[in-house]
């Protein structure tokens, strides 16, 4: 994580979000594993109306070189200070749709990270 460019407004405002975040629902099925869990969606539509409320605000870039896939992930307050932080790891094909579940994997792994959020029944 990148606090290089974090500021207190930025700290305070994360604290405050962080004090209403509630965990992500796991509403989303996976039939191959059996299991539950919170899905993309879920994840940023539980962070973005809280964040929204104290001025921060979530962006993710995608980035690839040839295998490797990095998601940068951006928390940026609304008096200028952000904080960055990357996740990435290799594709196990060039095919556009495994790399497309790999990003949103990363996506959804990487905002709950910097939200402070988990998923839960």
């Amino acid at each position: 994580m990148n606090l290089e460019h974090a500021n207190a407004a930025l700290f305070a405002a994360m604290a405050l979000a962080q004090g209403e975040i509630e965990n992500a629902t796991k509403a989303s099925t996976n039939p191959h594993f059996k299991s539950r869990y919170a899905d993309l969606a879920e994840v940023l539509n539980t962070i973005r109306p809280v964040f929204s409320k104290h001025g921060l605000a979530i962006m993710q870039s995608v980035m690839a070189e040839h295998q490797l896939v990095t998601v940068m992930t951006t928390i940026t307050h609304k008096e200028g200070g952000y904080l960055t932080s990357s996740l990435a790891c290799t594709a196990p094909t060039t095919k556009v749709q495994d790399l497309g579940s790999m990003v949103t994997y990363l996506r959804r792994y990487s905002a709950a990270a910097l939200a402070g959020i988990s998923q839960e029944d």
